[in-house]
């Protein structure tokens, strides 16, 4: 990400409205986190069509991939080519419970189409890996757009978290098997598996996972600085019901998984420790047991003036950082904004102190 000039972000805190965002109405908050949504869309747009402007067909020499792989490594291949087929289902079952959204609704078509590459991308893996015929991964495509993916939340705030840890996870899977492709797994059955093609699409794609990771979680952030008691609710729930995506509709899933948790490409320990406490931190908040105590704590209590006050936040989440950071994202949609000339016309409202 590029840097913020300081003097802009000290201008920026100088010059924002004096009303917490506690203090704000819903439609106030909403109005905030709409508008922030869709300068960071505009900013992911511009940096992704500069930066990672790949192609599934054309970026790789496909012809020069290996063919005398590992059972192991084909069915890692396999298994993310099952779960990518799903991508259809995954971009039309979001849309529409955040379809209302600018900037959200913009971002997940354009998530859509980057993810569309992936599917692309591991489609062709399995079909110059030569160990399915083409008509088998035809068949086997079918087999598995035969029945759809569903939401497990149907709410944009369950969502974002839902995303932040589901893109994260999809990153550890992708970057512990360009270790394995890189020739850089210490298991044996891994041992001649080195491939440079491979490992050269597997990385490709693992930076497309951090990009929109990074997007979800500033989206994260919004919602936790609006809504933080909430969010901090919707957040536990995700954690708690977490599951990849597809897993109960892909024929053989089970093999699948034993694999990638036995072979440490995404295990309990991964997904604990790669996964959770990786987000957990980037959302600043104090970790899953601090998370979970202070959600049975919290209530809300009234103020005289007839707004409500969460108690037990300030044991959860560390407000200072998520203030920082969310006036950091305030800080680089101005200044993307600037360069385009939309603060003339349309200026991104400033964040309230929390």
């Amino acid at each position: 990400m590029t840097e913020i000039d300081p003097q802009l972000l000290r201008e920026l805190d100088a010059d924002r409205p004096g009303t917490a965002p506690g203090l704000l109405s819903n439609a106030e908050k909403d109005r905030h986190i709409e508008r922030a949504f869709l300068g960071l869309y505009r900013w992911y747009l511009s940096r992704s069509q500069k930066t990672r402007n790949w192609n599934p067909d054309t970026s790789f020499d496909w012809r020069a991939l290996r063919t005398n792989h590992s059972d192991r490594l084909n069915n890692l291949v396999e298994g993310f080519f099952a779960v990518e087929q799903y991508v259809p289902d995954y971009v039309t079952a979001l849309l529409r419970v955040i379809r209302r959204s600018h900037g959200r609704s913009h971002f997940h078509i354009r998530w859509g189409a980057e993810e569309e590459k992936h599917s692309d991308l591991w489609h062709n893996a399995l079909l110059f890996l030569r160990f399915r015929t083409p008509q088998w991964i035809e068949d086997f495509k079918q087999t598995l757009r035969a029945r759809s993916w569903e939401l497990p939340w149907d709410n944009p705030m369950h969502m974002i978290f839902y995303t932040v840890i589901q893109e994260r996870a999809t990153q550890v899977n992708y970057l512990n098997t360009a270790l394995i492709a890189a020739g850089k797994s210490l298991l044996a059955h891994y041992r001649n598996d080195a491939d440079p093609v491979l490992d050269e699409a597997t990385r490709t794609i693992a930076v497309d996972e951090a990009a929109h990771y990074n997007f979800f979680l500033e989206g994260a952030r919004l919602y936790l600085y609006y809504y933080p008691a909430q969010a901090l609710e919707a957040l536990a729930d995700v954690i708690k019901y977490f599951s990849m995506p597809a897993a109960r509709l892909i024929p053989n899933y089970a093999n699948f998984s034993e694999i990638v948790a036995a072979d440490s490409v995404y295990g309990p320990r991964q997904h604990l420790r790669d996964v959770l406490d990786v987000a957990l931190e980037n959302l600043s908040v104090h970790g899953r047991r601090a998370l979970a105590q202070g959600i049975r704590l919290t209530r809300r209590v009234p103020h005289p003036d007839g707004s409500t006050h969460d108690t037990a936040i300030f044991d959860v989440l560390d407000c200072a950082a998520v203030r920082e950071k969310v006036l950091r994202l305030y800080g680089r949609i101005a200044e993307f904004e600037k360069s385009v000339g939309f603060d003339l016309v349309d200026p991104v409202p400033l964040a309230p102190p929390m």
